[in-house]
C-alpha cells in the first residue's frame, strides 16, 4: 500500500506514545495555552454548562414569580430583568456555542481524520474572545443588569438607565469568537480531510457544522454592525434606530432577524447533526436517504437568510413583502421535513438499542416534530396576527430551541462522553434524567400553546387570574425538568469519579471517532488513516512505511 502521512504540528512533536490528550501534559498552564482542539473543546463544554446553569437559575426565578398573578417575590422591574438575563445567557453564551464550539471542537477534526483543526492558534483565540464576551456581559449583571429582553428592541434599549452597553458589547464581542470558529471548521473541512474521506463520506454532523459555519461566518457581521450601532447611539446620540432622533426602531427589527433568523440554525442545524449520529449508531443502519440529508443542511443554511421578514408581519411592512416571507417560511420546513422522515425511514424496522443517547434522539424528534409544526401555523399571517406576541411564540421557540437543541446537546454529549473521558455514563441514571427532562420540558411548554392560543401575553409580569393555573402547571414542569439536569449533572460527575473505564467502542459504531482510543492519543489516532469506505461504514488501514 502507498504510504500515507499526515504532518504533525511542531507543538504535537515527539509526544509520549500510549498517552491520551489528558495525560500527555498536566498542570493549569498546560491548558490555558494549549492548541489541542480536544481540551479547547472541554474547556467550551465548561464554559457553556456553566452559562445554561446561570441561565437555567434565571428560567426558574421567573417561573417561580409567575407562579400568582401580581407580585410572588419580586417586582416587574427585577421580572424584567431576569427575563433579560435568562434570554441572552442562554442565547449567546450556550445554545449557539454549545453544540458546535464544544462537541464540534473536539470532534470535527477527528471525523475527518485529521490531527487538529486547520488553525490551532486561533481556535485558542476564538475560546478567549467568547470568555472576555462572556465576561462583559456578567459585569453588565454585576453592576446593574438590563430589562430590554434579549433582543434589545430599539427604542426602549436607547432610553433605559439600565447597562445595556456592556450587555450589548459582550455581544458583539462574542459575535468574532463564533466568525473565527466558523472559518476555522470551513477551512478544516476543505483542506485537512484524511485520504478517502470525499464529500460523500462526511459523517452527516460535519455537513451539519459546515453549513452552520456558512452562517455563521455571512450572517454574524449583520448583527456585529447593529450592535455596535445600537452601542453608538445610547454612547454619542446619534439617530439611527430612535425615532425621537430622527431614527427608525422598525430598521433595528431587520438588522436584527437578519441575523437572528439564520442565528436559529446557527442553533438546531448542529443539533440535527448530532441527531443523525445518535440515530445511525442505535439503529445499526445507514442513514436513510444520505445525500439528501447532508445537503438539506445545506438548503436550510440558504433559505435562513431569506425569512427574517415574518418576524415582523405586524410591524407594517408591504403586503407583497408580508406575502414573500409567509412563502419562504413555508418553504423552510422541506428541508427540515426531510431530515425528519429520513431518521424515521431509518427507524424502520431496525433492531434499535435505547440507550440514553437514542432516548435523547427520540426526544428530540417529538420535540421538534412539535415545534417545527408550530412555526408553520405562525407563519400564516392571518394566525400570526393573532398569536403574535403571545406565549404561543414562547412555546415555539422553546420546543425548537429547549427541546430540539439542548436535548441534541444532552444526547450528544452522553453519546460521545466515553470518547472525550474515557468512562461511561450510568445508564440507569442517564435514562432516569432523561425520564425527568423529557416530562418536566413537556409539562412545562406545551400548556404554554394553550395559554397563547387564549390571549395570554408573553414577557408580562401580570396576568389575569383565568391563566393562573396554566402558570401553575408550568411553574411545576419547570421544577421537574430542573430536577432532571441536576440528576443528569450528578451522573457526569459520578462518572468521572468512579465510571466504569469505557473501551475504544462502547456503542458500537461504525464512524470513524470510534476507531480511536477513548480518550483519544494527541494526534487523534495511533497512526494515520485511510477510509476505504463510508459513510458509516468506515474502514480504516493504519498505514506504514512500505
Amino acid at each position: 500500500m502507498a504510504t500515507t502521512d499526515i504532518a504533525v504540528p511542531a507543538a504535537h512533536d515527539e509526544p509520549k506514545r500510549g498517552l491520551s490528550y489528558l495525560e500527555i501534559t498536566s498542570g493549569l498552564k498546560s491548558w490555558l495555552l494549549t492548541i489541542d482542539h480536544k481540551r479547547i473543546g472541554l474547556m467550551y463544554l465548561g464554559s457553556v454548562i456553566f452559562a445554561f446553569f446561570l441561565g437555567g437559575v434565571f428560567a426558574l426565578l421567573l417561573r417561580a414569580e409567575l407562579l400568582t398573578p401580581g407580585k410572588t417575590f419580586v417586582d416587574a422591574k427585577t421580572y424584567n430583568q431576569f427575563f433579560t438575563l435568562h434570554g441572552t445567557i442562554m442565547v449567546f453564551l450556550f445554545i449557539v456555542p454549545a453544540i458546535p464550539a464544544a462537541l464540534g471542537n473536539f470532534f470535527l477534526p477527528i471525523q475527518v481524520g485529521a490531527i487538529d483543526v486547520a488553525f490551532p492558534r486561533l481556535n485558542l483565540a476564538s475560546f478567549y474572545i467568547y470568555l472576555l464576551g462572556a465576561f462583559v456581559a456578567i459585569y453588565s449583571i454585576i453592576t446593574g443588569s438590563v430589562d430590554t429582553g434579549w433582543t434589545f428592541y430599539a427604542p426602549y434599549s436607547t432610553e433605559t438607565d439600565t447597562n445595556v452597553i456592556p450587555m450589548v458589547a459582550g455581544a458583539f464581542i462574542m459575535g468574532f469568537s463564533s466568525i473565527l470558529t466558523g472559518v476555522n471548521f470551513v477551512v478544516t473541512v476543505h483542506k485537512l480531510r484524511a485520504p478517502g474521506v470525499t464529500w460523500g463520506r462526511l459523517s452527516l454532523f460535519i455537513w451539519s457544522l459546515y453549513a452552520t459555519s456558512i452562517i455563521q461566518i455571512l450572517a454574524t457581521p449583520v448583527l456585529a454592525i447593529t450592535l455596535a450601532l445600537l452601542i453608538m447611539e445610547r454612547a454619542v446620540g446619534i439617530g439611527i434606530f430612535d425615532p425621537k432622533m430622527g431614527g427608525d426602531p422598525i430598521m433595528f427589527q431587520h438588522f436584527f432577524w437578519f441575523y437572528s433568523h439564520p442565528a436559529v440554525y446557527i442553533m438546531i442545524l448542529p443539533g440535527m447533526g448530532v441527531i443523525s449520529e445518535l440515530v445511525a449508531t442505535f439503529c445499526r443502519k445507514k442513514i436513510f436517504g444520505y445525500k439528501a440529508v447532508a445537503l438539506s443542511s445545506i438548503g436550510l443554511a440558504l433559505v435562513s437568510f431569506l425569512v427574517w421578514g415574518h418576524h415582523l408581519f405586524v410591524s407594517g411592512q408591504s403586503e407583497f413583502a408580508t406575502i414573500a416571507f409567509s412563502f419562504l417560511t413555508f418553504l423552510v420546513g422541506i428541508p427540515s421535513s426531510i431530515k425528519v422522515i429520513n431518521w424515521t425511514m431509518t427507524m424502520y424496522e431496525a433492531s434499535i438499542d435505547l440507550k440514553t443517547p437514542m432516548l435523547y434522539a427520540l426526544a428530540f424528534i417529538w420535540n421538534f416534530m412539535i415545534g417545527g409544526l408550530t412555526g408553520i401555523f405562525l407563519g400564516v399571517l392571518s394566525v400570526d396576527v393573532h398569536l403574535h406576541d403571545t406565549y404561543f411564540v414562547i412555546a415555539h421557540f422553546h420546543y425548537v430551541m429547549m427541546g430540539g437543541t439542548a436535548m441534541a446537546f444532552v444526547g450528544g454529549l452522553v453519546y460521545w462522553w466515553p470518547k472525550m473521558t474515557g468512562r461511561m455514563v450510568d445508564e440507569r441514571l442517564g435514562r432516569v434524567s432523561w425520564a425527568l427532562i423529557f416530562l418536566g420540558f413537556n409539562l412545562t411548554f406545551f400548556v404554554q400553546f394553550i395559554m397563547g392560543a387564549r390571549g395570554m401575553p408573553r414577557r408580562y409580569y401580570n396576568y389575569l387570574d383565568q391563566f393562573q393555573k396554566f402558570h401553575q402547571f408550568s411553574t411545576v414542569g419547570s421544577w421537574v425538568l430542573g430536577l432532571g439536569f441536576l440528576v443528569l449533572l450528578y451522573a457526569l460527575v459520578q462518572s468521572l469519579r468512579s465510571g466504569v473505564k469505557a473501551t475504544s467502542n462502547p456503542w458500537h459504531s461504525l464512524a470513524l471517532e470510534w476507531q480511536s482510543p477513548s480518550p483519544p492519543p494527541l494526534e487523534n489516532f495511533e497512526a494515520p488513516v485511510v477510509v476505504t469506505h463510508g459513510p458509516y461504514d468506515y474502514h480504516l488501514v493504519k498505514t506504514t512505511n512500505t
